[in-house]
């Protein structure tokens, strides 16, 4: 269905894609961008209709539930968005039928985190670089060797774009309002969002995607960057502050005074964070999770003495009480 630009009088409908566990920031990222949207043009220009497999009401884990109308065969939205989820192995994101659906109409479809890490790991022998957030792209690395070869906040392929999720969604949306209305509309609609830059797709993921942090400290971005490069082969300190020019001191002030803790204390945190993500998304043995964060003996009883209970019986209890994640 076409795109233009301009403030004429057309109406827009979009379909949002849900399944239990969706991410409300990105809910939220879509349907408030286009509420706004509506307010600035002083029309109803974008109109939404949440839609799940089979319809009725479905939760998302912040706690609140929405109500959603069911997928239909002959799909007649302008655009589809399907959220993210907060358990990647969702079966409700295996959507490929759906998907084929809405882009034989002309329908361009925005698959958000999760939901394109599953259509990454769907079209695993298509070409072209696609992306999603970078804490999937480390599950995809880590379980099925794919890469997605790519770190920014969204890739298009025709009809289908591939997005990090999250709160870059904001950016997607005002993006897709900019080339729907005018740029007077998008920067207006940023602003009463508080939105005071307007990250383009070929913008990098923050940290992971090796962007500076926001620290505003040359030296310091430089070091975090260095440390989310180096998780499963830690650099030693001594090796950093080389790189950096500084002296231990110099780092250790730094450190201190931006994070309150020690850069060894900061890189064990980031590499236990990747620890987390891994023990409860993937089946890779604790074991194997260790090696792939850097801790190559001794894994477990560090775990333990920094979250009070073994990766064992984390990855069991979550297991028994899925919803509690």
């Amino acid at each position: 269905m076409g795109q233009q630009g301009g403030t004429d009088s057309r109406t827009w409908h979009f379909d949002i894609l849900v399944c239990d566990g969706f991410v409300l920031t990105e809910m939220a990222a879509v349907t408030d961008t286009l509420r706004i949207a509506n307010r600035v043009l002083a029309r109803p220009a974008f109109h939404w209709t949440v839609r799940s497999a089979v319809g009725g009401r479905i939760g998302c884990r912040s706690g609140l539930d929405v109500e959603t109308e069911p997928f239909l065969a002959r799909p007649d939205a302008d655009f589809a968005f399907v959220l993210g989820n907060t358990d990647p192995g969702h079966p409700g994101l295996s959507l490929g039928r759906v998907i084929q659906s809405y882009t034989s109409r002309g329908t361009k479809v925005y698959l958000l985190a999760e939901a394109a890490a599953r259509h990454i790991r769907n079209q695993s022998g298509a070409s072209g670089p696609h992306t999603t957030h970078w804490e999937n792209s480390d599950l995809l690395r880590e379980q099925l060797g794919l890469d997605p070869g790519s770190q920014t906040l969204a890739h298009e392929d025709g009809l289908v774009v591939t997005c990090a999720g999250m709160g870059a969604t904001t950016d997607i949306v005002l993006a897709l309002v900019g080339r729907l209305t005018s740029a007077a509309v998008q920067v207006t609609v940023a602003n009463i969002l508080l939105h005071d830059h307007i990250r383009d797709f070929a913008s990098l993921q923050p940290f992971a995607g090796h962007a500076p942090t926001t620290s505003g400290d040359r030296d310091l971005d430089h070091c975090i960057r260095l440390m989310q490069a180096h998780i499963e082969d830690p650099l030693p300190i001594g090796t950093i502050v080389d790189e950096l020019g500084l002296s231990n001191r110099s780092l250790e002030r730094k450190f201190k005074t931006f994070f309150g803790t020690t850069p060894n204390g900061f890189y064990r945190e980031m590499r236990l964070a990747k620890a987390n993500n891994l023990l409860l998304n993937t089946t890779l043995s604790v074991r194997e999770i260790g090696l792939a964060c850097g801790f190559p003996n001794g894994f477990s009883s560090l775990y333990k003495s920094v979250f009070g209970i073994t990766p064992f019986a984390l990855r069991k209890e979550r297991r028994a009480h899925p919803s509690a994640g």
